[in-house]
C-alpha cells in the first residue's frame, strides 16, 4: 500500500473545525466559567475524564507530558504522551521508568505540565506543577495490577536508550520472559514507579465559536486557590 500523499501548506492551513457544530459542541451545553471549579479542580477533571469515557473516546486519560531538558547548552522542553493512572486532589499519578528520558529530566528540574485534550468534547486541561516520586507502596499497589506482558516489558526494556534493532528488542523480551518463567509474581523493577504531578495551576478550555473559548484558570498556592478567566 502506498503511503498517503502529504498534505500541502495550503491544505493545513485550510484545516479548521467550528467549535459551534453540535458535531462537537452540545447546542444547550453552557459556558465554562468559575462556578464549575467552584469545588476544586479535580472534581472537574474527573468528570471531563468520565463524559470522554462514555463516549468512547479512545484511552480518555492520555496526556502530553512535557518535561525541560537541561542537556545541552540551553533548558529546552521536552514532550510525549504518557497516560493518568491516578487521580486526587493531590495532583495526577503517571509511572515509567525513572532512568528513562523523562525520569533524567525530572531529576534535573522537576517542574512539568501535563496536556490533557478531547477533540470530541472540544475540551483540553492544562495542568502545570513540580513532580515528586510516589511511595513505593503506591507503585506497588499499580504495579500488582498490570498485566504479565506489561510487566516483562518494563524489565525488557532500557527505556529511551538506544537499541541496533528490533531484533535485538524481541531478543532481550524472551531473556527476560525465560528469567521470570517460573516467578508468578513479578516484582517491580528497581528502576520503575510512579511520580505526582502535583499542580500550581490547572487550566480548563472549552472550545467555542469564532475562536472565543472560554478559559478557566485554578492557581493554587499551598491551601490557597485563586480562579481566573483567560482571554483566549
Amino acid at each position: 500500500m502506498r503511503d498517503p500523499e502529504p498534505a500541502t501548506a495550503a491544505d493545513l492551513a485550510a484545516m479548521r473545525v467550528d467549535y459551534g457544530d453540535p458535531l462537537f459542541v452540545p447546542a444547550d451545553e453552557p459556558d465554562l466559567d468559575e462556578t464549575w471549579v467552584s469545588g476544586g479542580w479535580e472534581p472537574l477533571l474527573r468528570c471531563w475524564i468520565e463524559q470522554a469515557t462514555s463516549l468512547g473516546v479512545a484511552e480518555p486519560n492520555a496526556m502530553v507530558l512535557a518535561t525541560v531538558s537541561l542537556h545541552g547548552p540551553a533548558p529546552r522542553p521536552v514532550a510525549r504522551t504518557v497516560l493518568c493512572k491516578g487521580l486526587s486532589p493531590d495532583g495526577i499519578t503517571f509511572y515509567t521508568n525513572y532512568d528513562s528520558a523523562k525520569g533524567a529530566q525530572l531529576a534535573g528540574d522537576p517542574y512539568a505540565a501535563a496536556t490533557f485534550l478531547w477533540p470530541a468534547l472540544a475540551r483540553q486541561v492544562h495542568v502545570r506543577g513540580v513532580a515528586e516520586r510516589v511511595p513505593a507502596e503506591v507503585t506497588a499497589a499499580y504495579w500488582a495490577a498490570r498485566p504479565r506482558d506489561s510487566r516483562l516489558g518494563a524489565w525488557a526494556s532500557a527505556q529511551s536508550r538506544t537499541v541496533a534493532s528490533r531484533a535485538e528488542l524481541d531478543r532481550r523480551l524472551a531473556e527476560t520472559t525465560a528469567r521470570f518463567a517460573d516467578v508468578d509474581d513479578i516484582p517491580v523493577p528497581p528502576f520503575w514507579g510512579g511520580y505526582l504531578l502535583r499542580p500550581d495551576e490547572v487550566e480548563f478550555w472549552q472550545g467555542r465559536r469564532g475562536r472565543l473559548h472560554n478559559r478557566i484558570v485554578v492557581r493554587i498556592d499551598g491551601a490557597s486557590t485563586r480562579v481566573e478567566r483567560l482571554q483566549p
